[in-house]
């Protein structure tokens, strides 16, 4: 690793508590596309030298984005994928054919947005340096026009109103499953956080979205209305008897998928997806209806069978997420109660009648209480740990929160002896509760492999 390429990570780090700096404490300004606008003036535009997508959502956009571009690749394009937040490494966010950016090429896109905000800070165009997100953004819509992609898809960070992607204009607007979370940004109830997320819509262009909660519905509805918005609804592409979770060929202990037919621009196929669990489902159809729209409104060549690899070929860490083991280990980036939930039902579907461990962390401006109801009760023991962030909750805190789910907790500030002491339960053990925890465990896995 350059020192160059860590210095840019750093500098990159430095700005990311301007979200997140004490609990209850407001960022510095209010989310705006403003300064985003006036930066990529600044830069040429980049984001206007590709087509794009753009995916809005609570729970699945990630899952979603990741699998509309394996299917543009397996379609013979280049399509660029910026997604957050990472579980490893930054780079994993911007990506090319599902290749991350390197270092070396990292390092180039951070100097070239830094020189120009530095630039507009001095001509007093910017009041403060651009944010965190709005550099990464910024770095990865340079870095998509430089490489000459075919397609971009963009999956909002929060909202989607004023997230920095949607300074894009992009052919298709996804909306996912939508469930509160970030309250303090996006509003109180579901119909204004459906109304912000539906600010990725453009007057006269394309929606493709599922029913879902009826408030949801409406409010979504009502924005495309407005703006005379051509809904496309996938759920013609739902299987029509929800599949089981089947394991691969080669035995137990592997990933299982989600396998079924379905008949996909007048061709039946066989929709392998190694995305598990019946909310997959959804986000799984969503991505096919969205690539089945850029072909037949916007000429993308995609056959039903570039479709059918591309969900088969699609890689999506950490999203129940197995790792072989003896008994297995379980990860899974469930951070709200939606996702939570969502857990829920694969494990009770997969582990059925046996004993779990539970190692858990999160952030503690989330729903921790309300996640401990839904998840706690399916494991024997559940290990608190901390997750390596200023916004995390303590131990003891997730322990407080927890107290009415009637499921002992022991508390284990650093995550390799609480995965230590999960092991030596002899159990299947999930760990879940925030992106970052599933990252740090699935990085101590990969230095430390399990024999």
């Amino acid at each position: 690793m350059s020192s160059s390429y860590q210095s840019a990570v750093d500098s990159l780090f430095a700005l990311a508590p301007e979200l997140w700096t004490q609990p209850g404490q407001k960022p510095r300004r209010k989310f705006d596309l403003e300064h985003m606008r006036v930066l990529a003036e600044a830069l040429g535009h980049p984001e206007r030298r590709f087509p794009s997508i753009i995916v809005a959502g609570t729970n699945g956009k990630g899952s979603t984005s990741a699998m509309l571009a394996s299917i543009l690749t397996e379609a013979g394009y280049r399509p660029g994928l910026y997604t957050s937040p990472h579980l490893v490494r930054v780079n994993e966010r911007i990506t090319i054919d599902g290749e991350l950016i390197s270092d070396p090429e990292f390092t180039e896109m951070h100097e070239r947005i830094e020189a120009a905000s530095q630039r507009l800070l001095a001509a007093g165009k910017l009041d403060q340096h651009p944010s965190f997100f709005e550099m990464l953004t910024a770095m990865a819509f340079e870095y998509f026009a430089s490489a000459g992609i075919d397609i971009a898809v963009l999956e909002v960070g929060i909202g989607g109103r004023l997230d920095a992607t949607n300074i894009a204009d992009p052919l298709l607007s996804v909306i996912t499953d939508i469930s509160l979370d970030h309250t303090e940004w996006l509003g109180n109830t579901l119909s204004e956080i459906a109304r912000e997320k539906a600010g990725i819509l453009r007057r006269k262009g394309t929606l493709v979205s599922i029913p879902q909660h009826p408030e949801v519905n409406e409010a979504i509805g009502g924005v495309a209305r407005e703006l005379d918005v051509r809904a496309v609804n996938a759920t013609a592409y739902m299987p029509s008897i929800t599949p089981a979770a089947e394991p691969l060929e080669s035995g137990a202990g592997e990933q299982p998928l989600n396998r079924y037919q379905l008949e996909v621009m007048g061709y039946e196929v066989e929709i392998s997806s190694p995305l598990v669990g019946r909310h997959q489902l959804r986000n799984t159809a969503l991505a096919i209806a969205a690539a089945v729209e850029l072909k037949q409104s916007f000429g993308y060549k995609v056959s039903a069978t570039d479709i059918a690899a591309g969900v088969a070929n699609t890689r999506w860490p950490g999203r129940f997420q197995i790792i072989s083991a003896s008994p297995e280990i379980v990860l899974d980036v469930a951070h709200n109660p939606a996702g939570a939930w969502a857990l829920r039902s694969t494990l009770s579907s997969r582990y059925e009648g046996q004993p779990l461990t539970i190692i858990f962390g999160a952030m503690r401006d989330k729903a921790i209480s309300e996640m401990a109801e839904i998840l706690f009760p399916l494991a024997d023991e559940v290990i608190a740990t901390k997750v390596n962030s200023p916004r995390a909750a303590t131990p003891e805190q997730i322990r407080a929160a927890a107290e009415h789910a009637g499921v002992a907790v022991v508390s284990e500030a650093d995550l390799s002896r609480a995965l230590a002491l999960a092991r030596q339960r002899s159990k299947t053990t999930v760990i879940t509760g925030s992106v970052y925890l599933v990252g740090a465990a699935l990085q101590l896995l990969q230095e430390n492999p399990l024999r």
